[in-house]
């Protein structure tokens, strides 16, 4: 990765496919859908296909890491616009869901609905910390690449 003031990121992972020592594509029914991401210096994440798709339930899928990656940077990117406004939050949990649907003959999602719960010291503003759910939406990386809406549902409560 770049110094933060590039204008361009780069991200790298290896993916194996670790089902092929249990056999090769021999049949849509019988081939291991399990694979294993890693990202150097990070622990690996051990994936399959969700079990809709013959996956394993037990491994992350592609569709659980799109929501996860929606869900920590919208909190990432909410945190921080907090920090600069002076808002201290005390607690930030989130509950996100993703609805994907056949459209136009294709599996896509067709929205992720965010859910964060956050908890402010005493004395924050709520009305200010809810209104940079919306700043934090427009400054997402991951929302601003996905086709489909990514919906906020906040909850802010102080202490």
């Amino acid at each position: 990765m770049r110094t933060p003031s590039s204008h361009e990121h780069h991200f790298e992972c290896r993916l194996t496919w670790t089902g092929a020592s249990r056999g090769g594509t021999t049949s849509y029914d019988a081939y291991s859908r399990d694979l294993l991401v890693e990202v150097e210096g990070k622990p690996p994440l051990v994936g399959s296909s969700a079990p809709a798709f013959r996956g394993d339930a037990k491994a992350h899928n592609p569709e659980d890491l799109l929501v996860a990656a929606l869900a920590e940077c919208h909190c990432l990117s909410y945190l921080a616009l907090a920090t600069r406004a002076g808002i201290v939050v005390v607690g930030y949990d989130d509950r996100a869901t993703g609805t994907l649907a056949k459209i136009d003959g294709k599996f896509r999602f067709r929205e992720v609905t965010l859910r964060p719960r956050v908890r402010l010291a005493p004395g924050a503003s709520v009305d200010r910390a809810r209104a940079l759910h919306e700043q934090a939406h427009a400054e997402c990386f991951i929302a601003n690449s996905v086709n489909f809406p990514v919906r906020n549902e906040p909850e802010i409560s102080g202490e």
